[in-house]
Order: C-alpha cells, then structure tokens, then sequence
C-alpha cells in the first residue's frame, strides 16, 4: 500500500494564521507607534521617558510588593483548602471549584464597593480611614481575583502526587497537620504554586477596577492615566506590559512542564528517615 502523505488542511493553515495576524498586527503597530515619539526617525525615545519617571518607578513598585503580598497570602488560603478538600472531603470538591469561580462572575466593581460599604467609616473594622487599612483591602482583592487561577493551579499540583500517601509517611513521623502542608506538601507542589503566582502577578499588576476605586498608586490607574495626558508613552507602557505578560507566561509553562518532586520529609534529620526506612 502506498504510504498516504499527512499534509496539513489548508483550512487549518489559514484559520492560524488569521488568529496569528488578528494579535500580531495590533502588536505590531503599537509598538512603530511607540518608536516615533522622535518626530522623522525611529527611537526609543518614549521608552526613556518612561524609565526616567519617577511616579513610573513609585507604581510599579506599589504594584509589584502589592502583587507579592497577594501570591503569599492566595498560597497560604488556597493551598490548605485543595490539600483538605482532596484529603478529608472530596465530596465537597465541587462545592468548593463552583465558590472558586466567583470572582470570573461577579463584576469587580461590585466587590470593591462591597468592600467600601462593609469596611467604611460606618463599620466596625474601618479600614478604608487609613492608608494601611485601604492597603489591606487592595492586596485582598487581588487575592479574590486569582482565586480561580490558584486553586487550579495548586488543585492540579496536588492531582499529580499522592497526597494521602505522604501525609501517613509525614504522621508516622511524628508530624503535625501544619507542618507536614508546609514542609511536605508545599516542596511537591512548587511548580503549581510559582504557576498560579505568575498568573496572579500579571493579574495583580494591571488591575485598574478595584485599584481606582480605592485610590491607590498602583500601575493599573497610572496607564489609563498616562493614555490620557501623552500619545506615544502609553504605547510604550503597553508593549512593556504585554512583554513582561510574556515573559509570566514562559516562566509559567517552564515550571508547570516539570514534574512535581517526590520530597519526603526533608524536614527530619537523615538518620530518621533511613531509621523509619529500614
């Protein structure tokens, strides 16, 4: 029989390429827009203008600790609810994916003025009367937004290891519940956590919603904001923004594509564990 050459259908070929040209082409654009700041030749003119600012600098600072806070604090939420939930209550699982998924739902306009009404000057706990207070509220939200990123991220880290298994290995070892999620389950699902906290920083990093009505420093506000006063440095901001997206992205793919270490109990002394072995 003669062998059937697999050529690629045509019509494949060119659906690709119009999803290729229907990003590419914008991109593409801005970023010559950006180069002609310098009116008759190319130069990263725009760009420099950018770095030399120093509120460029104070936002993308605020933005970046603030965004750090969020990963930290979504790791230390998320990851002992998929950890108890696959352990003790799998039944609960869809409960649990369906509540994840209620920050892609509600509107983050609503949660930010949920957040004014509850911590507002009339409550308890008023904690948008201080800089600190607001500060809280905004790393919280950034926390809300990318639960739905981090629980599948950390939810799928957690599928590729047998959790059960470890946390008898860590039990007969003397461990608490607390320390065997931090010093057993956390090494293995590493690769999960750094995806979900990419994911959650390139959320974090341009939120404008929640970040405007709170009034903060943030880069989200400062881009809109620059699109208004300037021409040709929003360009740039925006081919900076996309290209650090990218770059998330890369790192994402690069950690998700590695398989989950088999660490046990790095956390006892070597001769307990050879002693527990044998």
């Amino acid at each position: 029989m003669a062998e059937v050459s697999r050529r690629p259908p045509l019509l494949s070929i060119l659906i690709a390429l119009a999803g290729a040209a229907f990003f590419l082409v914008p991109l593409i654009a801005t970023f010559n827009f950006s180069l002609r700041m310098t009116r008759g030749e190319l130069s990263f003119a725009a760009y420099r203008s950018v770095f030399e600012s120093d509120t460029f600098l104070s936002v993308l600072g605020f933005s970046t600790v603030a965004s750090l806070m969020a990963i930290a604090l979504g790791a230390l939420i998320v990851v002992p609810t998929a950890y108890w939930v696959r352990l003790r209550l799998p039944h609960m699982r869809p409960l649990i994916e369906f509540l994840s998924l209620m920050p892609l739902i509600i509107p983050p306009v609503v949660l930010v003025f949920g957040y004014v009404r509850l911590y507002g000057t009339s409550s308890i706990l008023p904690l948008t009367m201080t800089e600190t207070g607001t500060n809280i509220l905004l790393v919280i939200g950034y926390v809300v937004l990318s639960v739905p990123y981090m629980y599948r991220a950390v939810d799928n880290g957690m599928a590729a290891i047998d959790i059960a298994t470890l946390t008898e290995a860590a039990e007969s070892l003397g461990a608490s519940r607390p320390r065997t999620i931090a010093f057993v389950i956390f090494p293995n699902i590493r690769s999960a956590i750094v995806s979900g906290a990419f994911l959650t920083f390139s959320i974090s990093l341009g939120e404008f919603v929640i970040t405007s009505l709170l009034n903060r420093p943030a880069f989200g506000p400062y881009l809109v904001q620059m699109g208004q006063d300037y021409a040709y440095q929003p360009a740039a901001l925006a081919i900076m923004a996309f290209a650090f997206t990218w770059v998330c992205m890369v790192l994402m793919e690069l950690f998700a594509t590695r398989r989950p270490g088999q660490r046990l109990l790095q956390w006892r002394a070597p001769r307990t564990v050879e002693k527990a072995k044998s």
